[in-house]
């Protein structure tokens, strides 16, 4: 049996069956709502899954006509879908406990949907969009670029909340923290970084909430309020603005340089590329 868990601990649930059809998503709609280059995702069947807390917390979104995403109201962090016409649960890996799973090499779906600053290096199948055998429709996804050259910009799966940053960023990298696969529901989150002066809202900001983990110095999830995906966080005492990279709508001119925590790093995960390692902090 495998558990897992939102970022804040008020969602939780158990998986009793097998997992199946294990994958990683890149396409538009993944990026946004894990913050990520990539959703990873597995189902499981309804007899092999249940809710092991109260369910009061759990927000929906509708993303498409036949697409919902859902969340924990409170922190943000990616939960379970049930999907009731194929009687099964979709799951985000990133949020699962413990090493009872292995699901070895992700297939990449929608691999040509792939965000520029992310490379794929490792040698799972991949797939332009959907995989033979599935006939789903392949939605566009929204122009939401900067007019300006010299402005970066970036949103949220909806599109309530908007930014933009002036580059120079000051560089980006991968987290494999406990913390970040619960909040980005996740094998890792993927954060770039700038200063105060180089950040700003263009709309939205009304929308974000935020969750504080209590026993964390800094550890906070910036989250919109409507669709539950990873914003920017803005935090004066730094001088530091987080961004996530999934949330960029232009090239971000910054790629990830380095892994840190790898220590913690999910045990079914494989790091493939040559950015360099970190045990702990970088």
């Amino acid at each position: 049996m495998l558990r897992g868990s939102c970022l804040c601990g008020a969602v939780t649930w158990a998986v009793e069956g097998e997992l199946k059809l294990a994958h990683a998503c890149h396409c538009n709609m993944c990026q946004k709502f894990h913050g990520t280059a990539y959703g990873a995702y597995a189902s499981v069947s309804e007899d092999g899954f249940r809710w092991t807390s109260a369910t009061d917390l759990i927000q929906k979104y509708r993303s498409s006509e036949t697409g919902t995403r859902t969340f924990c109201s409170r922190c943000g962090s990616t939960v379970p879908t049930h999907y009731e016409q194929m009687k099964s649960f979709g799951v985000a890996l990133g949020s699962l406990e413990g090493s009872g799973f292995d699901p070895g090499p992700l297939p990449h779906i929608f691999a040509d949907s792939n965000p520029v600053w992310h490379e794929i290096t490792d040698a799972a199948p991949r797939f332009a969009t959907w995989p033979p055998g599935f006939d789903y429709p392949v939605l566009p996804t929204p122009d939401r670029r900067s007019k300006s050259p010299d402005r970066i910009a970036g949103s949220c799966l909806c599109g309530e909340i908007a930014y933009e940053a002036t580059p120079p960023l000051a560089g980006m990298r991968h987290c494999h923290c406990s913390r970040c696969r619960k909040g980005r529901s996740a094998p890792h989150a993927s954060n770039a970084f700038c200063n105060l002066v180089s950040f700003r809202f263009t709309h939205g900001e009304s929308g974000l909430r935020s969750w504080k983990v209590p026993e964390a110095q800094f550890f906070t999830q910036a989250f919109c309020g409507t669709c539950g995906s990873p914003m920017p966080r803005v935090s004066p005492e730094r001088d530091l603005v987080v961004i996530p990279g999934g949330s960029f709508d232009d090239d971000p001119r910054v790629r990830p340089s380095e892994h840190i925590f790898v220590g913690s790093k999910a045990s079914w995960f494989q790091i493939t590329d040559t950015a360099r390692q970190h045990v702990e902090r970088s």
